[in-house]
């Protein structure tokens, strides 16, 4: 395990081999000691190896809805590398755009799984160092589909409602030490998102942004970048980030 530079904080960002987590390693990497987790290896790998110019960088494989994995993972880390200071939840997934009534229950696991408990489960392993030092930053990605419910959202609508009101009540909990909780909840932004949902359906995918000038990832980077260097007595609580061609979550301006 490479030794951490002592002048830098420690963040910690989950689904970070892809999209919105990928982009915020690269915003941070001038900033943050990194620790970056995912399920492919070969991409945590050649993360680590792009960004080690740039800071120190250590890699954590698992998945989120294993919490023996997420808690012997977290657990391994040597103590210079515990003190994390930034958690950055970011793992998630949307699976299917069906009717509640034709929804596979399969499908339903797996958002929940991964976006509610295993959000749950990576912040109760990390909670313990920043409870103790008294300090640190929560920030949970989020969705508008956590404020909005729309058609064929049914499921993944209620995990991020689920995340939402996670965050509100962490902050609540955390409040008495010092440890801030920020939610982003972006709008359509293009990623491989929608090639999971849609289960590698490139076509049904494409027209997703089709018309639009979404958002990427590098955009919700740069507002999570802004959220972490705010000064310290201020905490941006709850950000709903949409491009202008989204008004909300049904209402686009095609072009």
């Amino acid at each position: 395990m490479c030794i951490r530079d002592s002048n830098k904080k420690i963040a910690l960002i989950t689904g970070a081999t892809s999209g919105i987590g990928e982009s915020t390693a690269y915003e941070l990497a001038n900033n943050y000691s990194l620790i970056l987790c995912g399920r492919n290896k070969e991409k945590l790998d050649e993360l680590e190896e792009n960004l080690s110019s740039k800071t120190k960088v250590i890699t954590l494989e698992f998945d989120v809805r294993n919490h023996q994995e997420v808690s012997e993972k977290i657990s391994s880390l040597d103590n210079s590398w515990k003190k994390i200071e930034l958690l950055i939840n970011n793992a998630g997934n949307a699976h299917g755009l069906d009717f509640i009534y034709e929804g596979d229950i399969e499908d339903w696991d797996m958002m929940i799984d991964t976006n509610v408990k295993g959000l749950l489960y990576v912040t109760k392993y990390v909670l313990d160092s920043m409870i103790k030092n008294n300090s640190g930053h929560i920030i949970n990605i989020g969705s508008i589909a956590g404020k909005e419910v729309y058609p064929k959202g049914n499921i993944y609508c209620a995990s991020k409602f689920a995340v939402d009101a996670i965050s509100q009540g962490m902050r609540i909990d955390l409040n008495k030490y010092n440890i801030k909780v920020s939610q982003v909840n972006p709008g359509l932004v293009e990623t491989n998102f929608s090639m999971v949902r849609f289960k590698n359906d490139k076509s049904r995918s494409k027209s997703v942004y089709e018309g639009l000038n979404p958002l990427i990832g590098d955009d919700i980077a740069k507002v999570i970048s802004f959220i972490v260097n705010c000064p310290d007595n201020v905490n941006i609580s709850d950000l709903t980030v949409l491009a202008k061609s989204q008004a909300s979550s049904t209402v686009l301006n095609r072009k």
